[in-house]
């Protein structure tokens, strides 16, 4: 499970539909937006997985959810990612035995409240127009909940699994001096000292050509990883609750190699548009989830002022500039090793 760590407290990652089958791409016209105050605008310290993958899609989005700091609402499915998340964490609290579907399932209310204290907005989600609360609405979340986490038993058994660590944050600094920080699911270590990192999906498994980006966060936990314990993880593996799939993927030295150097030159265009302020959309249909359409300018919005100091009298708008022709997708070192992403 990726998180924010590098611009906003941690919040539920959106897992619940990939890329596979997009929504439909709304009409290009946004009504005015009513957006909560953002909070004080920040230059980027640090790169996650998640923001990674932003500036890929759209620097325009990276902008904003770095930069200006622009609130998005919550989405039920997303919401649902992050119970399940705390679930399966807390389910290796007891004993070896008692990890049982049973149990699972009584933890769900209990992290729901959890959550719901933390961030009083979510119950939002199961209010109606008039602001009454709809119990049942409330229910059939849980019951999908519930679905998710039986489904997990189908995959893995924890009886048979002592991670050696859950929910890990880690941090490291690359030679660069750029800061690379995430939030590892689960890190189980083999008695030969054998690592897999282990990351749980409430979505589908996407289609093979749409894998690069769950790809992407795995190999820079590996990257991560290896830099910290000076181990190679042995196997990255994504477990998809949504569909009941587990892929595996075994990295390679000269794929770590790679995703260093594409990181460096992400976070060199992030540079260069943060001091340029050159922060151009690029429309794909995955807009149709995008919280900000009102002020993107593909849909005849207009973004904020941009909050950051610019050299001369140049604006924030969109001007030309490399910033949006970032690296995209993870390529293998021409003649390199490979790993291999399978099935399980």
């Amino acid at each position: 499970m990726d998180t924010a760590l590098d611009d906003t407290a941690r919040g539920p990652a959106a897992e619940a539909a990939g890329p596979a089958v997009p929504p439909p791409t709304p009409a290009r016209q946004a009504p005015v937006p009513e957006v909560p105050a953002p909070r004080a605008a920040a230059r980027p310290a640090s790169l996650s997985p998640s923001r990674a993958a932003d500036f890929m899609r759209c620097p325009l989005l990276y902008r904003f959810r770095v930069i200006d700091r622009l609130p998005e609402k919550p989405s039920p499915a997303a919401t649902r990612g992050t119970v399940v998340h705390a679930v399966l964490e807390r389910l290796f609290d007891v004993p070896a035995a008692e990890r049982t579907p049973d149990r699972a399932r009584a933890l769900l209310p209990g992290e729901w409240e959890k959550l719901l204290a933390a961030r009083p907005e979510l119950a939002e989600l199961f209010t109606g127009e008039d602001g009454a609360h709809e119990p049942e609405r409330l229910a059939g979340w849980l019951a999908e909940a519930e679905r998710l986490v039986e489904r997990w038993f189908s995959l893995e058994d924890p009886t048979r699994l002592e991670p050696a660590d859950r929910e890990l944050f880690v941090e490291t600094t690359l030679d660069s001096g750029l800061v690379l920080r995430g939030i590892v699911d689960r890190v189980d270590v083999a008695p030969t000292g054998e690592v897999r990192i282990v990351d749980y999906k409430t979505g589908k498994a996407p289609a093979p050509r749409f894998r690069d980006e769950a790809l992407f966060q795995m190999t820079f936990y590996a990257l991560v990883i290896r830099r910290l314990r000076g181990v190679m993880p042995r196997r990255l593996q994504l477990v998809y609750l949504g569909s009941g799939d587990v892929l595996t993927y075994d990295p390679t030295e000269a794929e770590l190699s790679a995703v260093e150097r594409k990181l460096r030159a992400l976070w060199e265009a992030i540079a260069l548009a943060t001091e340029t302020g050159d922060w151009r959309p690029r429309p794909t249909k995955l807009c149709g989830w995008c919280d900000h359409q009102a002020l993107c300018p593909e849909f005849g919005g207009t973004p904020p002022p941009y909050p950051l100091p610019l050299p001369g009298s140049r604006s924030s708008a969109s001007g030309p500039g490399p910033a949006a022709d970032g690296p995209d997708g993870l390529v293998a070192p021409a003649g390199g090793a490979q790993g291999r992403m399978d099935p399980v």
